[in-house]
This record gives C-alpha cells, sequence and structure tokens, in this order.
C-alpha cells in the first residue's frame, strides 16, 4: 500500500527493528544479551563502513545513510530493546514513556524521515503526530499481548497496573490514553506525502479497528486470549481505505 519508490526502504526499517526484536523476544535457548552485543557490534560496524555481510544490516544502513536517519533514534531503539532483556515491570510513567519512545516512536520517526524524502520542514511538522501515532500502535500491541507478555515472558509494561487484577476501569483508563494518540496521529496522516498516506492510513484504520474490539471485551478475557481482527474484516477495512484514498477524503 506504500508507493513503490519508499516501499523497499521501510522494508529495510522493518527488517532491522524485526531483527532486534525478535533477539529478545524469541531466542529463548539462548543467551540473548550475548547475541544482542554481537549484534549491536554488527549495527555499529555496518554504519560506519556502510556495508555489511548481514544482509538485514546491509539493506537498513543504506537507507539510514540515503535518508540521514539520525544515530539518536537508532541508539534510542537499541537502548529499549537492552532493556526487554533486563526489565520486566515499568514501575513509573517516566520509564513507560521512555521505553515506548525508545520502542515504538523512534520508529515512526524513522519510516518519516523516508516518507518526507529530505524536507526536513515537512518532517519537523509531522513529527510529533508520527510519534503519537508509534506510541498508539505500541500500547494497542501490549493491550492486545498481555497474555503472552505475562505469562510467556514475564513482563508488565502498563504502570500502576496490576495484570493479575485487570478490571475494567484499569482497561479504560489505558484505552482513553490510546485514544487520544490516536487523535493526534491522525493529524499527521492527513499531511503524509501521497506516496505513503494510503499505506499508513490503512494501518490507523486496522489499529483503531483492534482498539475497539479489546475496548468491547471484558477486562478478565484480554487477560487469557489474544484478541485479533478476523481476516474478512480486514478486506473490509482495506477497501473502505481504499474509497477514502481515492476520493480524497483523507
Amino acid at each position: 500500500m506504500l508507493a513503490p519508490s519508499i516501499r523497499q526502504d521501510i522494508y529495510n526499517i522493518y527488517g532491522f527493528v524485526r531483527f532486534a526484536d525478535e533477539i529478545v523476544d524469541s531466542f529463548h535457548d539462548y543467551n540473548k544479551e550475548e547475541l544482542f552485543n554481537l549484534f549491536e557490534k554488527d549495527l555499529e560496524a555496518a554504519l560506519q563502513n556502510k556495508i555489511s555481510l548481514n544482509p538485514i544490516l546491509n539493506s537498513f544502513q543504506h537507507t539510514v545513510h540515503k535518508y540521514e536517519i539520525p544515530n539518536n533514534l537508532i541508539d534510542a531503539f537499541m537502548k529499549s530493546m537492552k532493556l526487554d532483556l533486563v526489565k520486566s515491570e515499568y514501575k513509573t510513567k517516566e520509564e513507560y514513556n521512555e521505553y515506548i519512545y525508545g520502542s515504538a516512536d523512534v520508529v515512526g520517526l524513522m519510516c518519516l524521515k523516508v516518507f518526507v524524502n529530505g524536507n526536513e520542514a515537512k518532517y519537523e511538522e509531522l513529527k510529533h503526530s508520527a510519534m503519537r501515532l508509534g506510541s498508539a500502535f505500541q500500547k494497542v500491541n501490549f493491550l492486545r499481548d498481555l497474555k503472552a507478555d505475562f505469562e510467556d515472558l514475564s513482563r508488565t509494561y502498563f504502570p500502576n497496573t496490576d495484570l493479575t487484577k485487570l478490571d475494567e476501569a484499569s482497561k479504560n483508563e489505558i484505552i482513553r490514553e490510546i485514544e487520544a494518540d490516536f487523535e493526534a496521529g491522525y493529524q499527521g496522516i492527513v499531511g503524509l506525502p501521497l506516496e505513503a498516506k494510503f499505506g499508513v492510513y490503512t494501518a490507523y484504520i486496522y489499529y483503531k479497528k483492534l482498539l475497539s474490539k479489546l475496548k468491547k471485551t471484558p477486562s478478565t478475557e484480554i487477560k487469557n486470549t489474544r484478541i485479533r481482527v478476523p481476516d474478512y474484516q480486514k478486506y473490509g477495512l482495506f477497501a473502505k481505505c481504499y474509497f477514502s484514498y481515492k476520493l480524497n477524503i483523507i
């Protein structure tokens, strides 16, 4: 749903962030910290030398240099990934916000660098909305994945929330926060270049639908199952987004 001119570079960013995330979330039979440290050294070498024998890192460094993605965004992402190796609970709003900034907001900013293709004025204009949309997506993922994060990875991200006793009031407070992020994020979608607007808008609509289903699901059920959007509803959402895009009503 993205224009061919930017599609590969978004693949390259996604490949990088997914690789790092898989190390900290999936390689349970190995020393994750050691693997992550090796990955980080390979990343530094790839960025410095502008080449890597790791095809994912080589693709990522190409996009970083092509669009001048700042190192501070990459550093913040890696910091949040490292936290997943050692930290299982976020007790304060500050800790929570810092983690989300590194794990989600900066990914939105990396993509925005590609979307605006060097237009710094447009980047600054849309920067806040891109971060809020990244936050919204991440928080929806947290709420959807409560069971897996808590039971399989022993993690809880939402501060001041006892997941063993998650009630409707706590759930609704989280949802209100996400809805505010979505509202701010939508303002940026309206200003995106055409090459990116359809794809980002479709992702926005999909995640809004997922949040709507989570909102209607009792808190006790959220803790015990993984809520998803069925394929037939995804097709309907896609059609709705396509016509909205074509009729220029986004």
